[in-house]
């Protein structure tokens, strides 16, 4: 009877840890779907190989959501989607930009890795069309919903600690405006219309082979447990 109260009790504890999140889904049917748009390699390696089945970061969102990799945000792209992560996103033309302001107006839910400092290492030259923007190309979306984007004073690695979770990261920079800041600038939370935006100022700690050769299994598990309090 006491083992079975004491069960009872650290059931309970487990799930006020993170009491926001919903439950992962079991089956690949009950997950919801999770729109990605993203220059980095996170679904194909830089050689698009047959043998590359996808980084550690697509395996993590993959115990939790249906992944469809999209290439815009248009309005054709978000039509009935209700979460899209855009991971240090190429540039969007301006006519894009405004649908995905629409589409979060509407009640859509934005989770947007901004790097100004990106640290991930590309084995394609300087210049080459599929290699990640050294720096997030922002084109006056931050600046419309009232956000700044600094880059970091020095560069190198960087331990925060954010929701209780240890996260390590590269260069990280700084956010700063009328959304809600916290994480000394690395996270803005906003209201936007009916929709929800969370922005990080980091995109390296999606990179499996981590900071510096550090790495850290909390970064992944703090992806999914943002994407999950954007959900609720």
């Amino acid at each position: 009877m006491l083992s079975l109260a004491l069960f009872a009790l650290a059931a309970i504890a487990a799930a006020g840890c993170d009491r926001h999140a919903p439950p992962a889904p079991r089956t690949v049917e009950e997950r919801p779907e999770l729109l990605l748009l993203t220059s980095l390699p996170i679904v194909f390696g830089e050689a698009f190989g047959l043998s590359e089945n996808g980084s550690a970061a697509l395996t993590r969102l993959e115990t939790r959501y249906r992944v469809l990799p999209i290439s815009l945000s248009d309005a054709a792209s978000l039509r009935g989607a209700k979460l899209l992560l855009a991971a240090h996103p190429n540039a969007q033309p301006a006519e894009t930009l405004v649908e995905l302001d629409r589409w979060v107006r509407r009640g859509g839910r934005l989770m947007l890795l901004a790097d100004p400092m990106l640290e991930w290492h590309s084995e394609r030259p300087i210049g080459d069309l599929l290699r990640p923007s050294p720096s997030f190309a922002d084109t006056g979306l931050l600046a419309h919903w009232g956000l700044r984007l600094d880059a970091p004073d020095e560069r190198g690695p960087v331990e925060r600690t954010v929701a209780g979770r240890r996260v390590l990261l590269a260069s990280p920079g700084r956010l700063a405006g009328r959304c809600a800041v916290e994480a000394d600038g690395l996270v803005a939370r906003c209201a936007i219309g009916k929709g929800r935006v969370t922005i990080i100022a980091d995109a390296d700690f999606l990179d499996e082979r981590g900071v510096e050769g550090a790495t850290s299994a909390d970064n992944l598990d703090w992806l999914n447990a943002e994407l999950a309090s954007l959900e609720s």
